[in-house]
């Protein structure tokens, strides 16, 4: 049996989109095929990377993608991380589900960088939050 295929989807692909990848891998031991990608692509944010590395997950390796790189692909859950990928996200047919975490984004934070980088953990924190609930939920 192959392992559920799940897609992050954001606007930018830069911040939340990749830490949800990056958690849904290292939290599932492997046992979910996890992507991610925007619907305007940036490179992948330095805080972002920072916060990831403070819980031992690295996600240096990822790229930011757009969501056209996944057309025709099939998917068993997309999961939108912000409200404008939320609305601009396509329907995958043969999806299982479509799920949408309303989440705050951290490359919108102002301040000093030891601010900002406070407002990208608070926001990991959410995401490894709903990414455990998302894999009980679905018993993967």
């Amino acid at each position: 049996m192959s392992k559920p295929r799940v897609l992050f989807l954001c606007t930018g692909n830069s911040c939340r989109s990749q830490m949800a990848e990056g958690l849904a891998r290292f939290l599932s031991k492997g046992a979910v095929d996890a992507f991610s990608a925007g619907t305007h692509p940036k490179p992948i944010h330095s805080l972002a990377l920072k916060a990831m590395s403070e819980v031992g997950v690295d996600i240096s390796d990822q790229k930011s993608k757009g969501i056209e790189q996944f057309d025709g692909q099939s998917f068993d859950f997309v999961v939108t991380v912000c409200d404008a990928a939320n609305e601009a996200c396509p329907i995958w047919p043969g999806a299982r589900a479509r799920v949408h975490w309303s989440l705050d984004d951290p490359a919108q934070a102002v301040g000093t960088e030891a601010q900002r980088l406070v407002v990208f953990r608070r926001v990991r924190d959410q995401i490894r939050q709903r990414v455990n609930l998302f894999l009980i939920a679905n018993k993967l």
